[in-house]
C-alpha cells in the first residue's frame, strides 16, 4: 500500500472520529438554538448522513470511477450497518432520519467534488470557501425560521466552539487533503465510521443505551471498513485489474 494512500486514510479515520463525536456535540446544543443556528455558527468558526458510502461507488460510475469488488462488498456491509443504527425497535425509519437519506444524494455528490477540485484547488482555499458558503447560507435560514438570541448561543457555545473549530475548522480540511489521494467510494466508507463514533460517544457521554441491534450494526460498519482495506487480500484478481485500471485512467487524463 503506497505511503500516500496510507496517509489518506490516517486523516480520514481522524475525520470520521472528529465528525462521530460532533453529533453528541450538536445534540447538546440544540436544547438552546435551532439547528440552523448551530449549523450557521460552526461554519462560521471553522448531521445521519453515513448512507453516502453506497451512494458514492453508483454516482461515481458516471463520472469515469471504477471501484474494486472490495470496496462494493465493503460499502453494501457498511450501509447495512448504518440501517441497523437507523432503525427504531419496530424496524422503521423516523421521518428525520428519512430527510437524512435524501440529503446523502448530495453528500455523496459532495464527496465526488472534493475528489476532482482537491486535486486543482488548494485544499485550504477549497475548505475555507466550504466554510463561508454553508455559513451564509444557514444564516439565512436560520434568520427565516428560528429565533437567535445571544442568551441561547451563550447557553450553547462549548457544543458550538467544538463543532466550529474540530468538526468544520479541522475536520472538513483534512477531508479535503485526505481526498487528494484516495478514491472517493473508499473514502466514504471510511467516513462514515462517524456513525460509530457518534453512537458510541452517545453511550459514553448522553447515557443512551446501544442495544444488540446498534452493536451488530457497528460490527458491520467496521467489517465494511475492513473489507475495503484488505481487498488487496481478499480480491487479489480483481484488486490487480481494478489498479490496473486506475493506472491507465490517470494515464489518459
Amino acid at each position: 500500500m503506497k505511503i500516500k494512500t496510507i496517509k489518506s486514510d490516517i486523516l480520514l479515520i481522524i475525520t470520521a472520529t472528529i465528525w462521530g463525536a460532533t453529533f453528541v456535540a450538536q445534540r447538546i446544543g440544540m436544547e438552546y438554538i435551532g439547528p440552523f443556528t448551530y449549523n450557521a455558527i460552526r461554519f462560521a468558526l471553522g448531521t445521519l448522513t453515513g448512507l453516502y458510502v453506497i451512494f458514492v461507488p453508483i454516482m461515481g460510475i458516471f463520472i469515469g470511477q471504477k471501484p474494486g469488488i472490495g470496496t462494493w462488498v465493503g460499502s453494501l456491509l457498511a450501509a447495512v450497518g448504518l440501517y441497523l443504527l437507523c432503525i427504531t425497535d419496530d424496524f422503521t425509519i423516523a421521518y428525520g432520519d428519512f430527510l437524512e437519506v435524501m440529503g446523502t444524494f448530495f453528500w455523496a455528490g459532495h464527496v465526488l467534488i472534493i475528489f476532482k477540485l482537491s486535486k486543482i484547488i488548494n485544499p485550504v482555499f477549497l475548505s475555507f470557501m466550504q466554510f463561508i458558503t454553508c455559513s451564509i447560507l444557514s444564516f439565512i435560514v436560520a434568520f427565516c425560521f428560528e429565533t437567535i438570541t445571544i442568551s441561547s448561543i451563550n447557553g450553547a457555545l462549548i457544543p458550538i466552539l467544538y463543532g466550529g473549530i474540530c468538526s468544520v475548522g479541522i475536520a472538513y480540511t483534512l477531508q479535503v487533503v485526505a481526498q487528494k489521494d484516495a478514491h472517493p467510494a473508499h473514502a466514504a466508507i471510511l467516513l462514515s465510521l462517524e456513525s460509530v463514533i457518534a453512537a458510541v460517544g452517545g453511550w459514553i457521554i448522553l447515557n443512551e443505551v446501544l442495544s444488540l441491534r446498534g452493536l451488530a450494526g457497528c460490527f458491520f460498519m467496521l467489517t465494511g471498513m475492513l473489507v475495503s482495506q484488505l481487498q488487496m487480500y481478499l480480491f487479489p484478481k480483481n484488486f490487480q485489474n481494478y489498479k490496473r485500471s486506475r493506472t491507465n485512467s490517470e494515464i489518459i487524463k
